[in-house]
Formats: C-alpha cells, sequence, structure tokens
C-alpha cells in the first residue's frame, strides 16, 4: 500500500503548476515503472482514485506506459503481467466513468492489437466480451454493474483495427479468422439486440434516452469498421434486415430545426451519418451482397436530400449527414443498376435537392463577411491553400452535390444504336473519321444537365459547372468556348461587378482548366488579372474574389493552360505583395508557380523582379525564425524557384545540352524552408569565382548558418528537401577550391563569451548526415554518398584529424545501426551502407573495428560477411560502379591485412575475404579494359540504330494518328489488387529502390585523393608479405585463379602450383 500512495502522490504532483515538480515527480514514476506491479497500481488509481484529475493522471500515465512498452522490441512489462492485468484491464473498462474509460480504452487497443490481431493469443476476449454485453445494464437489467455501452466502446475499440486490410500482401485478403470469430460471436447475437433498441427509440422519439442512442450509435461504429473492408460470410444474411433498421433510423432525422451538441437529437444524427457511411461501404466494396438492397437505400436517401433547401440554418452535422446522402446517390449510379434505379428521378433531383445545395444562401454570405477563409475553403477550393488533416465540417452538402452533378452528366442514357451500327462507327473512327457524337450514347450532361442550368440561378450555375469538367473535356472545344463566351466571361464584363459572382467564376475557370480551349487563353487570363487587384467595396470585402483567382491561375498553370504573355501577370503579382500579410502570402506562393512555368520567358526580369521583393520580404523578417511566419517560408519558397530559373538560364548558356549535371539539377519545384533555403544557397555558391567573392557574399556565414539549421532539422519530407545534399557537394568542392573559414573548424568565440569551441561546418552537416542513415529510408543512398565525399575530399591536416576521426566514428555507428534493422532482406540498402562503412574503416580500421563490436557482438565479422557477400558478382544490386569496385578492393585488403596482422590467420572469413577480392579485382579490370574501347565504333552504331528509329517513327505515325481515338486501356480492378499486393511484398522485403529514381542508384562516388591510390600496389603487397597464409595450401574455386592469372599475368609467381 505505501508504494500505492507514493503513486498517488507522484501523480498528483504531476498535476502542479511548478514546472520542476512536473519533471521531478515524472523522473520519480519513470523509475517506480520497472516494478512488476506498477500497471496495477495506475489501473487502480484510475477507477478508485481520490479525484478526477488524479484518475484522469493515472489512465493517461498508464496509457503511454503501454504504448510505450507495446512498441518497444525488448520484452515488455506490460506483456509479462499477462493475464491477471488483462482481467483486471477488462473490468475497470466496463465499470469506469466515461471520460475515463476514453483514455483506458486506448490501453486496452494497444494491448488487443498487439495480442489478439496480431498474434491472435487472447483466446478468452471473445467470450468475455460477449458474456460482459449479454449481462449488461441495458441488456440484463439495471442492477448489473457492467455498463452497455462501455462494453460496446471496448467492442468499437477492437474491431477499429479490422476497418482497414491487415495484409496488403494478399490481393483478395479472406476475412481474418479474429473477425470472423467477433461476427459470429457478438455481432450475429448482438444484431438482434439492435432491432429492439431501434424500436424502442422510435416508439419513444419524443423522450429519446440518451443512453439508447449511444447504444445505437456504437453499435453502427462497430458494423461499419466490420463491412468497411472485409464482408464476414455470417453477417451477410441480415444485412437486409439491418439495412431496414437503418432506413427507420434516417427516416427518423429532422432537417428542419438547429440541434444543440448536448441534444440527445444530435446522438441520433451521428447514427445516421454512420449508417450512410455504411450503405456507401456496402455498395462500393460489397456489390453482390447490396444490389438487391439499392432500391430501398435510393428511396430512404431521397427523402434526405430533398431538405438541402435548409442548408442555410443547419448546423454541420446535420448538412454533413446531407452530403453524405448526395455521396451514396453517386455510388450507386455509378454501379451497374444504377441508372436503372436512379436516372427515372434525375429531374427531380435537379429540381429538389441538388440545385438547392448550390445556390447562394444566407450562410454563404455570413461567412463571407466574417470568415472569409473558410468560406474559400468550404466553396472555392484550390491547391494554392491546401488544408491539412480531414475537417468533417468541409465536407459540405454542396460539394456532394456539385459531385453528384457531374456524376449525372458523364451517365449514358439506354442504347440507340444496333451492334451492327457501332462495329461501322468504329470503323469510321478507325479510317480517321473523329465524330464523337456520330451513332453514340449521348450524355446527361447534354441531354437534361446543361438545358436545366441555361434557365436557373447564376450563382448555384456557376458552381454546377465546376463539377462538369470530365463532361465538358469529351465536348467539342468550340462547345466549351461558346460556353465561356455566352456564360461565364461576361460576368466580368458587367458595369455592377457581383464579387460573389466574380468569385466563383474564377473558380470554375481554375476547375475547367483541362478543357479550356488555347484560342481563349488570352480573354481568360485578361479577365483574372482583373479579379486578382479587385479593390474592395465600400460595404464589401473582395478577398475572397482576389484568391480565387489567384488559386485558379495556379490550377491553369498546373494543366499547362499558359498564358499568351507571363510579363503583366508577374508585374501584376509583384505590385500587391506587401499589401497586407495574409494576401502576400498567397501571392507568393502564385509567383513560384507563374516563375516555374514562365521559365526562360521571365529568366531576363529575374533581376528586377528579386530587387522588387527584397523591401517587403525584409519587413516581415523576425530575430527569432522559429517559427516563420507563412509569408516568409513562401517568400524564400519563391525566391528558391527563382534562384534555380536563373541558374537554369544561365547553364543552358554556358554549357552543352547533353550535360549531365544539367541533367542532375533540374527537379522539380522545393516545397519545405530547408529545401527552399538549400536552393537559394546553392545557386549562390554556383556564382562564386574567386576568393572576394566568398569574402562579398559571405558564404562560410551562411553555409555556418545554414549547417546549423540542418544538424537540428527534423521534419525530413522523404523524397523533398534533397537540395541539401547538392550544397554539401557544392560545399565540399568549394572548400577545395578555396579557403572557406570555419568549414572544418569553427574558431574559437571572442570573450567574453566561454573559449569552448562551436560546430563547423563540416561537423553540422556531418551530424545531418548521421541522422539521415539513421531515420530517413528516401535520403540513405545519397547520405551515404556524402560519407565518401565528407572522409575524402576535404583537406585535412594533423590539426582537424579529430574532427574527420569523429566524422568517421559517427558515419560507421549509424551506417551498422541502419544495416542492421535491413540485413535480413538483402536489397537496395545494402550496398550504400556497407561501402559507407568501408570508407570509413579505411580512414581509421581500429576505430571503426571498435564500433562494430560496440553496436553487436561479433559486428565485425557480421560487416565482413556481407561485405563478401555484395562482393558477389550474382548479388543482384551488387557492385556496378568502377568506384565501388576500387573501394571493395581497397577495403577487403585493408580488413586482411587487419585480422593478419593481430594474428587471426585461422578465422575462415579471410579466406572468404581473399577470394572476393580476387574476384573484385578481376570485375574492376574488365570494367576500366571496356572504358578503354574505340567509341567511335559504339557512337556509328548509336546513329545508325537512331535513324532506323526516326524512320520507323515515320512510317507508325499514321497508324498512330488513326488508332489515337482507340480509349486508353483501363487496370481491372483484379490487375490493380495483384499490383498492389506485389508492391507491399517488395517494399517489405526491401527489394524496392526506397530513394530516388534508378538512374541514382549508378552516381559515382567521389573518393577525392583515396580515388588516385594504385590498388595493383595495395593487392600485389598484401599477397607478397603473406601469401604463405592466403595462397600456400589454401584451396579456391578452379575458376578464380584461372581468371586472375589470365588478369593480372605478373602474379604467376605466386600461383605457382595452381598452374
Amino acid at each position: 500500500m505505501a508504494e500505492l500512495t507514493q503513486i498517488a502522490d507522484l501523480l498528483n504532483q504531476t498535476l502542479s503548476p511548478d514546472a520542476n515538480a512536473v519533471r521531478a515527480a515524472t523522473d520519480a514514476l519513470d523509475r517506480l515503472c520497472l516494478t512488476s506491479n506498477f500497471p496495477f497500481y495506475l489501473l487502480s488509481i484510475s477507477t478508485r482514485g481520490e479525484d478526477q484529475g488524479q484518475k484522469v493522471a493515472a489512465a493517461t500515465y498508464l496509457k503511454n506506459f503501454t504504448r510505450r512498452n507495446m512498441d518497444s522490441s525488448s520484452a515488455a512489462t506490460i506483456s509479462s503481467v499477462g493475464k491477471e492485468f488483462k482481467e483486471q484491464l477488462m473490468q475497470a473498462l466496463l465499470q469506469a466513468e466515461f471520460h475515463i474509460l476514453k483514455i483506458l480504452v486506448e490501453v486496452f487497443q494497444s494491448v488487443a492489437v498487439a495480442e489478439f490481431v496480431k498474434q491472435n493469443s487472447w483466446p478468452e476476449l471473445v467470450p468475455y466480451l460477449q458474456s460482459a454485453i449479454q449481462n449488461s445494464n441495458l441488456i440484463n437489467g439495471s442492477s448489473s454493474a457492467c455498463s452497455t455501452v462501455n462494453a460496446l466502446v471496448v467492442l468499437h475499440a477492437l474491431l477499429r483495427p479490422f476497418q482497414y486490410f491487415l495484409n496488403p500482401k494478399v490481393p483478395k485478403e479472406p476475412v481474418p479468422l479474429q473477425l470472423e470469430l467477433i461476427a459470429k460471436e457478438i455481432l450475429v447475437p448482438l444484431l438482434s439486440i439492435f432491432h429492439q433498441f431501434v424500436g424502442k427509440a422510435l416508439a419513444t422519439l419524443d423522450r429519446a434516452e440518451i443512453e439508447t442512442e449511444k447504444v445505437l450509435l456504437t453499435v453502427c461504429k462497430c458494423l461499419h469498421f466490420a463491412v468497411k473492408s472485409y464482408m464476414p460470410p455470417t453477417l451477410i444474411p441480415l444485412l437486409p434486415s439491418f439495412c431496414c433498421d437503418l432506413i427507420a433510423i434516417l427516416g427518423s432525422l429532422r432537417f428542419d430545426d438547429l440541434v444543440a451538441e448536448e441534444d440527445v437529437y444530435f446522438t441520433r444524427l451521428k447514427t445516421g451519418k454512420r449508417s450512410l457511411l455504411i450503405f456507401s461501404a456496402l455498395v462500393t466494396r460489397h456489390r453482390k451482397h447490396s444490389d438487391k438492397l439499392m432500391p430501398q437505400m435510393i428511396s430512404c436517401v431521397l427523402n434526405i436530400v430533398k431538405y438541402s433547401k435548409n442548408t442555410s440554418k443547419l448546423p454541420f452535422l446535420s448538412e454533413r449527414v446531407l452530403s453524405l446522402g448526395f455521396d451514396v446517390i453517386s455510388n450507386v449510379l455509378e454501379t451497374g443498376p444504377g441508372w436503372r434505379l436512379v436516372s427515372p428521378h434525375f429531374t427531380t433531383l435537379l429540381e429538389s435537392a441538388i440545385f438547392p445545395a448550390l445556390v447562394m444562401n444566407e450562410k454563404d454570405i455570413s461567412e463571407w463577411e466574417e470568415d472569409a477563409d473558410e468560406y474559400i475553403r468550404k466553396n472555392l477550393p484550390s491547391d494554392i491553400d491546401e488544408i491539412s488533416g480531414w475537417r468533417d465540417d468541409l465536407f459540405t452538402a454542396r460539394k456532394s452535390a456539385i459531385n453528384l452533378l457531374g456524376v449525372i452528366s458523364m451517365s449514358k442514357g439506354p442504347p440507340t444504336e444496333s451492334a451492327a451500327d457501332a462495329l461501322s462507327a468504329s470503323a469510321k473512327r478507325k479510317k480517321g473519321q473523329k465524330n464523337k457524337k456520330s451513332n453514340q450514347r449521348r450524355s446527361m450532361g447534354e441531354l437534361l444537365v446543361l438545358p436545366f442550368l441555361s434557365l436557373h440561378h447564376y450563382f448555384g450555375v456557376l458552381m454546377a459547372y465546376g463539377g462538369l469538367q470530365d463532361f465538358l473535356r469529351e465536348q467539342e472545344p468550340g462547345y466549351v468556348t461558346a460556353l465561356l463566351r455566352t456564360r461565364i466571361l461576361p460576368l466580368y464584363a458587367t458595369a455592377a461587378l457581383v464579387p460573389y459572382l466574380v468569385a466563383s467564376a474564377n473558380w470554375v475557370l481554375g476547375e475547367l482548366g483541362s478543357c479550356l480551349p488555347e484560342e481563349m487563353s488570352a480573354d481568360v487570363y485578361s479577365q483574372l488579372l482583373m479579379a486578382l487587384v479587385m479593390p474592395d467595396k465600400q460595404d464589401m470585402s473582395c478577398y475572397p474574389v482576389r484568391i480565387s483567382s489567384a488559386g485558379a491561375i495556379t490550377t491553369l498553370l498546373d494543366n499547362e493552360y499558359m498564358p499568351p504573355d507571363f510579363l503583366p501577370l508577374v508585374q501584376v503579382i509583384i505590385g500587391n505583395i506587401g499589401n497586407d500579410e495574409s494576401e502576400s502570402s498567397i501571392l507568393l506562393q502564385l509567383l513560384s508557380s507563374v516563375m516555374e512555368a514562365g521559365d526562360e520567358e521571365l529568366a531576363i526580369h529575374i533581376p528586377h523582379i528579386v530587387s522588387s521583393l527584397v523591401g517587403p520580404i525584409s519587413k516581415w523578417l523576425i530575430p527569432n525564425p522559429e517559427p516563420w511566419p507563412q509569408v516568409v517560408e513562401r517568400a524564400i519558397a519563391a525566391l528558391a524557384v527563382i534562384g534555380q530559373t536563373w541558374e537554369d538560364c544561365r547553364r543552358e548558356e554556358s554549357e552543352s545540352i547533353d550535360s549531365t549535371e544539367d541533367q542532375q539539377d533540374q527537379h522539380s519545384p522545393p516545397s519545405s524552408c530547408i529545401e527552399d533555403s538549400s536552393t537559394m544557397l546553392k545557386s549562390v555558391m554556383l556564382s562564386i569565382n574567386g576568393n572576394d567573392m566568398i569574402e562579398e557574399l559571405k558564404v562560410s556565414e551562411l553555409l555556418l548558418v545554414w549547417a546549423e539549421m540542418i544538424a537540428e532539422w527534423h521534419a525530413w519530407e522523404e523524397s523533398e528537401d534533397l537540395s541539401i545534399f547538392d550544397v554539401i557537394k557544392e560545399a565540399v568542392y568549394l572548400a577545395r577550391k578555396y579557403r572557406l573559414k570555419n568549414f572544418i573548424v569553427k574558431d574559437m568565440p571572442s570573450p567574453p563569451a566561454p573559449p569552448v569551441p562551436e560546430r563547423s561546418i563540416i561537423e553540422g552537416i556531418g551530424t545531418f548526415i548521421s541522422e539521415a542513415i539513421k531515420q530517413y529510408p528516401s535520403a540513405t543512398l545519397r547520405a551515404c554518398s556524402c560519407v565518401h565525399i565528407l572522409l575524402h575530399c576535404p583537406s585535412y591536416s594533423l590539426e582537424t584529424e579529430g574532427v574527420k576521426q569523429s566524422l568517421a566514428t559517427s558515419f560507421s555507428r549509424a551506417a551498422f545501426s541502419r544495416f542492421r534493422e535491413v540485413k535480413g532482406n538483402p536489397g537496395s540498402l545494402w550496398k550504400p551502407l556497407l561501402l559507407a562503412i568501408s570508407s570509413c574503416y579505411l580512414c581509421y580500421p581500429d576505430i571503426v573495428e571498435g564500433v562494430l563490436e560496440k553496436s553487436e557482438e561479433g559486428g565485425l565479422k557480421i560487416w565482413a560477411s556481407s561485405l563478401c557477400h555484395l562482393s558477389n558478382s550474382s548479388f543482384e544490386a551488387g557492385l556496378t560502379a568502377e568506384s565501388e569496385m576500387k573501394l571493395i578492393v581497397m577495403t577487403l585488403a585493408q580488413l586482411i591485412e587487419q585480422l593478419l596482422r593481430k594474428g587471426k590467420s585461422g578465422v575462415d572469413s579471410i579466406q572468404s575475404c581473399f577470394t572476393f577480392l580476387l574476384e573484385v579485382f578481376i570485375r574492376l579490370k574488365e570494367v576500366r579494359d571496356g572504358k578503354e574501347d574505340d567509341p567511335e565504333e559504339e557512337v556509328a552504331e548509336n546513329d545508325e540504330e537512331n535513324n532506323e528509329d526516326e524512320a520507323s517513327d515515320d512510317d507508325d505515325s499514321e497508324d498512330y494518328d488513326e488508332d489515337s481515338d482507340d480509349e486508353e486501356y483501363e487496370e481491372t480492378e483484379e490487375e490493380f489488387l495483384d499490383r498492389y499486393a506485389k508492391a507491399a511484398e517488395a517494399l517489405e522485403n526491401g527489394s524496392t529502390i526506397e530513394e530516388g529514381d534508378d538512374e541514382d542508384q549508378e552516381v559515382e562516388m567521389e573518393l577525392g585523393p583515396l580515388g588516385d591510390v594504385d590498388e595493383h600496389d595495395i593487392v600485389l603487397s598484401l599477397i607478397d608479405k603473406y601469401r604463405h597464409i592466403l595462397i600456400d595450401g589454401q584451396s579456391f574455386p578452379s575458376n578464380v585463379i584461372v581468371n586472375f592469372l589470365n588478369a593480372f599475368p605478373e602474379f604467376s609467381l605466386y600461383f605457382q602450383q595452381y598452374r
């Protein structure tokens, strides 16, 4: 009891406002957590503590403690508690107060996933939970201590992992045994109870009980997770009755008044929302089981969406239900029977449901005036201001109605031609007659949607046009041109501009970017430019107009729909940057897109552009960059794109078009602040042509700040941020050519600062490289290539040798740590990691050997054996480049000599290392001999092949034109699932390339002065010194010695016994 009291007191101290007291209490709890009874004490306090604060603290600490131990690869304390702890946890869950239950259920989920879902090793769980539900208070009687709601919440947590497929490597994964067991023992009997509760809830609609409503909601959540991906066979016979219950619940919903969040009816709305999600899952995932249920679903949902006229006065949850209703109709319409079920209701849908959701209402006007950004996100979304995460309130009825309208417009009417007519039309098309309208079924967009829109309210019409991209893309260019000239562009020319309509028109132009005709470019961009600078009216803000215009221009550029002249666009953008921080942030992002698209056309104007940006950007810079304002980050991103454009144009002027470096430096625009900073810094360094420029541009100071930034960088963006590695290489080359202050060792700080040396440029870079190797799979290859550059290329002196030694130690530790994680699956990461360790070993063999042995017992032997495996010519991701083979030859020679020098001549791995040393030495000579062949013959052959290819292309061009109208091949569901299953298996086995393109795997390593070392002399010296151990009396594969002596006859003196 003393320990229990101590833990309770410490938990109370964690609630103290004194940070020191909280830290001391947390440290004490961390020490106590090693005891076996610790989780029991936390569980006891969380249910029977003194007050709510102490209970919450205990439950939260238990949650974190469980997660920490379940995620640990070592023997977990919580796992060793075993059956007794799990029994007490279940008892606590079934009786806990709801706010404590919400925390403890996460403890349960961690244990259940680890033991029940992954290992299927908790056989008591399902029977226990089944019994708990059957004997709970609302089902078996109010005297029961077990809460029905609590038991269902636990069931919901147990089903949560099954909402997604558990094994992506299987194309058609069967229902897991655990889910089938839950369905059979719990869900099937629960559905009959659910039916009873539905009847009770509907009978007492005016005096609904919160407990009953919670039961309905939680059961629906459980069933949704059970059928979202899988379909347990035992549930199939019960689907019709279950769907009837859901339809009854949906029929009881009201959409004509407001509902408070604390209202009991609010829970009913949540149940209705979950019911519609279940309908969508059944229609999209389980067609063969839901086809017969679709007529009832459609009838129910049609009665819901007709209330879209009330969206202006409905809370977001009610509107979300309407949104899901439209989604269900869309999903049904996209199925085989969908046309037959939905088409009779098309006209009613348009008039009574879809269009009422599109017209402007009081809520729109209120949001425009009070929260313009929210209005834009809901009604005028674009990539220029992306929303992070999934926000339920952004899925509006209007968006879903627009989507349904698009689906309707693309649906085809019943066939109007015979099979013979179809074949005849197909034959005519192949002969070059491209009349798309001839003898084809006409779409509802042409027959119904556009005629309907021509008669209605303009705001709603514009919203509708935004959902018709797919339909309009199939029409003739003249059709879209007429639509623009008669229905959209005239809005901009009216005398009394209505901002609501102009903003919507901007959005529509962006949405239609993929189908706009080229000849309309000048008109489209002139109107968008006018909207981009529209001033606020006396009583109304035009901020949404300007932002929607920027978003539309960005979308058009992304669709390669270019303006006739980029300069006016850039001038307008720059002229308005600095007026407002929020708008400037958007304009800077737009400027990035424009600069990337304009490229060469804008390069000549870059000096003026940059000078115009200096003033506005400077006023937003703050002394503490953590975090920088968004406008500063976007300014840096824009400057990075501008710098890249400038550099690309300069390179094209000075270098040949076939330059390999030119190809490597072209990449997509940066997307993070560190990436942008790196891109700008690289441009600065590439412009250096003397020591005076280094001083003038403060390159050393910039590099020092940048190296400190990347050393503390912990927000890697996988395939992004790759400019960091370009800067590292350029910095090393610059340091070799010129003198860079603080590159290897930083100068001591001046008094009164303490005389403690700070981190130098290369030390900051080294910290980043070590972290990149360990933490970022997509960066492993590039980070390992930098290991060779940092160790072998800089000019280290005796005074700076300690820095090099520190780098080698850090790199070898990081590379071997990462290698231990992937050594079980030989793949593409083996080579860069093993070669990185090799470079470190060549510099400091004793130190690296110590690092390997400290990391794992027998670490040196593991590395040596893996090195031999990599050296085998049969290894798929093996040695290909000359520099790789040279490094391996020198490493194996050094390793063999080290082992022999330490008297380890009896080690089996020595002979294996020597055999592979000879093999790689032979392959290295073959590669070099191949390079010495006359290249002119190869060039001539390539020219001849190219000429033949061009002739073939000319011959085939007519056939290509004739067949260009043929539909592209569409991947079937089975092929899609099979392809992704293979990709998942390859990813798990580590056989996929984890970074960059295939071309990146062939980049030559930079070995600096090490590349000038003659490996022939190293091998000769090794054999001459240790031939009595390595050769005399040893057996080799017969082909190895023969091939070696054929390649190097000068070594025959040492292999007399094998001749």
